[in-house]
């Protein structure tokens, strides 16, 4: 298949699977949900920062300790956890799914079976992603916050590093990227799965064997920009949106009441937004898969077949 035909069938894939979006959908909510609760305290911290008195790590938890019955306050830090953990886990638990589910539709499969391929897969695709955690955005912002309140006269230096890395996390990923899929699709000779070590191998052989033939990766980089970007607009909103919504309900009725309308717009708000965010993130990972599968359809080019001379 031609870059484009890979494109298109994974698009196709996309808008029939339903099954396959539900995975999609449940990781965008999680990711949505997290990336704002980290914006709203990253946020804080910089007004902070910049008025000279940079609030402290625990800061958001001892205010509101301070504010709230402790009842309330320990039933709102054991939610905070719970959520939170729900949140870093469960799109490593859907990527299993998408990955599996596509591939299946992609065969000709029934496309079903989601859970046990979450489930099964989880643990291998979990330590593939957390290897390059320092390639993801949301972590050098967290870890550049702390190093600005603790740092001192060494945090730009550390940053400058924590940059470095980041850069270099991202292009180990890049080598990596077919590592998930293999993970999921790939069988040894005894038709068990392959482990980490192997997938990771067999992702960098098949990306430096054929990365003449995957420029058409290129065009997965506007999908993932594209994607970036809307959520970077939707989550700069939604707090935006719901916060002027509750002060603006406070001068017209109980402040209690006005918060809450508040909160639920703003959590229907983030279910709209992960819906477009589902689709996005269902075709870029199919497109990877599909790419996988065809390009496992060729010739390792480290292979020299031995034929008898005649």
């Amino acid at each position: 298949m031609t870059p484009r035909e890979i494109i298109a069938k994974a698009w196709a894939i996309t808008k029939k699977e339903r099954p396959i979006r539900r995975w999609g959908y449940a990781a965008a909510i999680a990711e949505t949900l997290l990336n704002i609760k980290l914006l709203i305290y990253q946020v804080w911290f910089a007004i902070s920062y910049w008025k000279g008195d940079p609030i402290g790590f625990f800061t958001v938890e001892a205010t509101l300790m301070e504010h709230v019955p402790f009842w309330l306050f320990l039933t709102f830090i054991i939610t905070l956890i719970i959520l939170l953990i729900i949140e870093w886990l469960l799109p490593n638990l859907s990527r299993g799914a998408i990955i599996g589910l596509a591939a299946k539709s992609y065969k000709g499969e029934e496309v079903k079976g989601g859970l046990v391929l979450a489930v099964y897969n989880f643990f291998p695709i979990f330590a593939i992603h957390e290897m390059f955690f320092l390639g993801r955005i949301t972590v050098i912002i967290t870890i550049s916050s702390i190093l600005l309140r603790y740092g001192g006269g060494v945090a730009p230096f550390a940053i400058g590093i924590l940059v470095i890395f980041y850069i270099l996390s991202n292009i180990f990923q890049f080598f990596c990227i077919f590592a998930e899929e293999a993970v999921v699709i790939c069988r040894d000779e005894d038709n068990n799965r392959i482990g980490v070590g192997r997938a990771l191998k067999q992702s960098l052989k098949m990306v430096i064997s054929y990365l003449g033939q995957i420029v058409f990766l290129l065009l997965l980089f506007f999908v993932i920009v594209l994607r970036v970007v809307l959520n970077v607009v939707m989550v700069l909103l939604i707090p935006g949106i719901v916060i002027g919504i509750g002060f603006l309900l406070a001068l017209v009725m109980p402040p209690i009441v006005g918060y809450s309308i508040a909160t639920v717009l703003g959590l229907a708000l983030v279910g709209v937004a992960s819906y477009f965010f589902a689709y996005l993130a269902v075709f870029k990972q199919t497109v990877w898969t599909l790419t996988y599968l065809e390009l496992g359809k060729l010739k390792e080019l480290d292979v020299i077949e031995m034929t008898a001379n005649s």
